[in-house]
């Protein structure tokens, strides 16, 4: 089986509106807590931690949804 690795980069600033990349790093650092021994993270996981913050936020009612 062939593995590629993903290069690890820089938090990037999130693209929600009303987000700061704290509330982003922190959420990321719950989430991926196992994979933070072995490195750092992603874009990809990133991105999955801020659309994943939103998506908490919306259901708790603590982010409004722009139409």
């Amino acid at each position: 089986m062939k593995e590629t690795l993903k290069e690890a980069i820089p938090q990037p600033e999130p693209f929600t509106p009303g987000l700061t990349r704290g509330t982003v790093r922190q959420h990321a650092y719950q989430l991926y807590r196992d994979k933070l021994n072995h490195g750092t993270l992603t874009i990809e996981d990133w991105v999955l931690a801020e659309k994943d913050l939103v998506q908490t936020l919306q259901t708790e009612g603590s982010l409004k949804r722009e139409v």
